[in-house]
């Protein structure tokens, strides 16, 4: 998390984008503790145990964190459209020796889903 960088069209990369959003994995009180002092905003799901948890502990529990739904639905595009491409076996199974060569592999598969539509 602390390597993050955003690019931009022009000037040095952001550090600090408006929003991380991730699955429940990531939902642990480091990286949100991380990502609160960053000033960036954490869009993921509270997982259940960590929501049983706080309930138990009652008024000490705490209010829940927010969950921005639209924002979460864009992680979801993303994640679908990863999972298309691993669909191609060159890209699945990183059979190019080079970065170029795994990069273009990207391109042509990615014309061929882009056409596809």
């Amino acid at each position: 998390m602390a390597r993050l960088r955003v690019p931009r069209r022009r000037g040095r990369p952001r550090t600090r984008p408006a929003a991380v959003p991730a699955d429940k994995a990531y939902s642990s009180r480091a990286i949100r503790e991380h990502l609160r002092r960053r000033g960036i905003r954490a869009v993921m799901p509270v997982p259940a145990d960590q929501r049983g948890h706080r309930l138990r502990s009652g008024s000490r529990g705490g209010r829940p964190p927010a969950f921005d739904r639209e924002t979460y639905k864009q992680r979801n595009t993303v994640e679908r459209c990863i999972n298309r491409l691993k669909q191609w076996r060159g890209i699945a199974t990183r059979y190019a020796k080079t970065a170029a060569i795994y990069l273009a592999g990207l391109h042509v598969a990615s014309i061929f889903l882009w056409s596809a539509r």
